[in-house]
């Protein structure tokens, strides 16, 4: 059986004041009024049975998540105690499918991208999913060709041919400086990390067991669990505090002896920052993007602008910023510094705790 796993267990800083501990930035209504996860889900219809779709998010909010989505099985939103980064949420989600079927095609997406046509994205995900199940011993990962150097991804290295639409990964490359990621697109070998992934439960598992055995150790116990109906809670809680905090990219695929992948061909949207949301929604004559009830913009262009509830947000000769009011908190700051807004939100939490996080 074929099996998605979506992770949605980001806090994401970069979209702060509206993105908070209790409502993370996959809970967000930025689009068309539906949350990104929502969104993620809808995605899938067609390609996956609803049951057999499975998100591993925060367990201080799953019970969000399944208000949301309330399609999916209760026992299909699995809350992880702490976060432990990428490489073991998808451990975590192998073992639950191996819990069910060890011989499931399991395809691990993100819960914070926008990705049009559908159909395009259809094409991809089916076409990576045979290629999974006709080289079972292989994992797979989507690359998306770039539009411009962005130095805020992960790049993929790819040999110049491809057999079928499946490309041989070379390298997996960490966020480049300007002029590297320049040569990077224009060398035309390279795609932008999407953070996704194909593979057969036994591959992804054979892995984890050979480059971080201890987390496949301590989560050896869930597939049985699983296996026979139990709940799982307590068994996370007693585990996850005991794992390495270790992405998938550094533990798996940058050591695995086979890694292919798969050119998504779509468009493909990182929304994790607010400039992000320029390329999403609708822009006005001046290129300012807003999402506000009450607003009056005069002599100002090429601004993001987000308001909550009645509040009135005005700017006046303001250029190439991002405005974004709450109900408690107001973020103001140039476009170009969107990547420090981590270093904003520890700073506040140096001087207020979590009040306002």
């Amino acid at each position: 059986m074929r099996y998605a796993v979506i992770m949605a267990g980001g806090s994401g800083k970069r979209l702060w004041p509206h993105s908070r501990q209790n409502c993370p930035k996959q809970l967000l209504r930025l689009v068309e009024g539906k949350s990104l996860i929502e969104i993620a889900v809808e995605r899938l219809d067609g390609i996956f049975e609803t049951e057999n779709i499975f998100v591993i998010t925060n367990q201080e909010y799953a019970d969000q998540v399944a208000e949301v989505l309330p399609q999916l099985p209760r026992e299909n939103i699995v809350g992880e105690p702490i976060g432990r980064d990428t490489a073991n949420a998808i451990a975590l989600g192998a073992e639950i499918l191996a819990g069910k079927d060890d011989d499931a095609t399991m395809v691990v997406f993100t819960a914070d991208h926008i990705i049009r046509p559908q159909e395009s994205f259809v094409r991809s995900v089916n076409l990576a999913m045979t290629a999974a199940e006709a080289q079972p011993d292989a994992l797979l990962t989507f690359g998306v060709r770039p539009s411009w150097p962005h130095t805020g991804l992960g790049y993929i290295e790819c040999a110049d041919e491809d057999t079928d639409g499946v490309y041989e990964v070379k390298s997996f490359r960490e966020k480049p400086e300007h002029a590297t990621a320049r040569q990077y697109v224009e060398s035309g070998r390279y795609f932008w990390n999407s953070g996704m992934f194909v593979w057969k439960v036994g591959a992804i598992r054979a892995a984890i067991k050979e480059f971080l055995p201890d987390s496949f150790d301590k989560l050896g116990p869930i597939a049985p669990a699983v296996a026979a109906g139990k709940d799982i809670t307590k068994l996370l809680d007693q585990i996850y505090p005991t794992l390495e905090k270790i992405s998938i990219d550094y533990a798996i695929m940058e050591k695995a002896a086979k890694v292919l992948m798969v050119d998504l061909g779509c468009e493909w949207i990182d929304l994790g920052s607010w400039p992000a949301l320029e390329d999403v929604l609708k822009q006005d004559t001046h290129g300012n993007v807003v999402l506000a009830k009450n607003h009056v913009v005069m002599d100002s262009f090429r601004n993001v602008i987000v308001s909550s509830g009645e509040h009135m947000v005005s700017l006046l000769g303001i250029d190439d910023c991002i405005v974004i009011h709450s109900d408690d908190a107001t973020l103001v700051c140039k476009k170009s510094d969107d990547q420090r807004l981590k270093e904003l939100v520890a700073a506040i939490e140096k001087h207020y705790g979590d009040r306002f996080l």
